[in-house]
């Protein structure tokens, strides 16, 4: 069974627009810290900027959250995030990572980091990178 908090998290991010990204920043601490492949920022403000980015990078953005792993103050959340290329965007991109966050006593944020792999699941398909990243993958099994 998964904990209310932890409940709260996942419906945020499953149900994200650029009018929910207020209440999905609420959920974390004022100093929570935050790191993807791109990104590591401390704070709200920086949060924010985030998730608001995020929708005038890509078109119709969203999480699908397929499942999850809790353990006290710790949890873990494997998802999809679906989008459209600008210039592609007749065409559903998915990447699939995962997770990992720290509660607070107050339930709240604290700790957010995103893994997945930015070569396979983003750069490949790129057209002309794309080429570029599959060759030197292909290069490096050799």
């Amino acid at each position: 069974m998964i904990s209310q908090h932890i409940q709260r998290v996942i419906d945020q991010f499953e149900k994200l627009s650029p009018n929910s990204i207020d209440a999905l920043v609420a959920l974390y601490s004022k100093d929570a810290f935050f790191k993807d492949p791109f990104n590591e920022v401390k704070g709200h403000a920086n949060i924010r900027h985030i998730f608001t980015h995020m929708f005038t990078q890509v078109n119709n953005p969203h999480f699908v959250i397929k499942n999850t792993l809790e353990n006290g103050s710790h949890a873990c959340l494997i998802w999809e995030f679906i989008f459209q290329l600008k210039k592609s965007p007749e065409i559903n991109q998915v990447i699939r990572g995962c997770t990992w966050m720290t509660f607070n006593e107050e339930a709240l944020i604290t700790e957010h980091r995103d893994y997945w792999d930015a070569a396979e699941e983003l750069y490949e398909k790129i057209p002309v990178l794309g080429g570029l990243m599959r060759w030197l993958k292909k290069r490096a099994r050799e």
